[in-house]
């Protein structure tokens, strides 16, 4: 964890982690470079992956593909199966802090929706997966997308990913 969340690991209200789920939106440049979509929060500016809650009725993966949409306005196929999970603590509004462990679904982008849900709380940018490395404040978040920095198609879940996308 980084030392903002190192701290706020230490006030942490539940030792339990929460859990939440994130889209890892892709998509391949004409020169087949890989790019990863990210948003900034709301509350800080940081870069971070879109993720919320569960929704009851939903899979974790159709979830994370609702998050894409309001967050980002992402739109495409999504995997059932995470690609991993990371963890981080988060700041609530009444000042109590939450540990959360975030699921991981890597999503192929199809559309950028022009008009979306949260298109007025939110910056969306594309970035090397490198460079998503460098912006994430969570180190398994960014030991995940370095990861992806050597020939993604062939990790598993991205690979089934592609053959339906």
């Amino acid at each position: 964890m980084s030392r903002m969340n190192d701290r706020l690991a230490q006030n942490a209200i539940d030792p339990a982690p929460a859990e939440q789920v994130a889209a890892l939106p892709l998509r391949w440049t004409a020169d087949d470079t890989l790019e990863v979509l990210m948003v900034t929060s709301r509350d800080t500016g940081r870069w971070v992956m879109p993720k919320g809650w569960t929704e009851d009725g939903m899979t974790l993966s159709q979830a994370a593909s609702l998050e894409a949409s309001e967050e980002a306005g992402a739109t495409g196929p999504i995997s059932d199966r995470k690609i991993g999970e990371y963890r981080y603590c988060k700041l609530c509004d009444n000042g109590a802090v939450l540990q959360c462990r975030v699921r991981l679904f890597p999503m192929v982008v199809k559309e950028l929706q022009s008009d979306w849900k949260e298109r007025e709380e939110r910056t969306r940018r594309w970035f090397s997966a490198e460079e998503a490395a460098n912006r994430v404040d969570e180190p398994d978040l960014a030991e995940l997308l370095r990861g992806l920095c050597n020939d993604p198609r062939n990790q598993p879940v991205i690979r089934d990913l592609l053959k339906t996308a």
